[in-house]
């Protein structure tokens, strides 16, 4: 079954993109780098370490992202090496990644809303940023109602 592009845009999936990321890289402590690196981890599937190193060449340096992915639980250990038939570790994201991912897609696609209790956008009193990114969840709220 082939999806055409005007059906796609119907869609209007990366209508609120930014925001559900902003939301999703702040309630989880994640770089926005990380967050895009893992959602291309998650379509590779199984992957290695020059696998990362590959995918890392359109983000921005940091050297320390794959230590913090894998300490943090994003990334975890599929198959060991051991030396006779895997000359090195693979690698899968983790169910806490594959969680996240999605529900983002779910947000996108209109069928979950940015959960309001655990959110820091809805802490009104903190920075600037929070309130613009709370009015703009209000906004999208209301657009998904329309």
């Amino acid at each position: 079954m082939r999806i055409e592009s005007s059906d796609l845009r119907e869609l209007q999936l990366f209508k609120y993109y930014r925001l559900v990321r902003k939301w999703a890289c702040k309630n989880n402590d994640l770089k926005e780098a990380d967050l895009e690196l893992l959602i291309y981890f998650d379509c590779i599937g199984i992957f290695s370490r020059k696998d990362y190193i590959d995918g890392v060449y359109t983000y921005s340096w940091d050297k320390h992202r794959w230590e913090r992915l894998v300490r943090e639980g994003w990334i975890q250990v599929f198959q060991k090496r051991n030396r006779t038939t895997n000359k090195y570790n693979l690698y899968k994201v983790s169910y806490k990644c594959k969680h996240l991912i999605s529900r983002i897609y779910r947000i996108l696609l209109g069928e979950e809303d940015i959960p309001e209790t655990s959110n820091s956008f809805f802490h009104r009193n903190k920075t600037y940023t929070d309130k613009v990114f709370a009015k703009a969840v209000d906004v999208m709220s209301k657009d998904k109602e329309r």
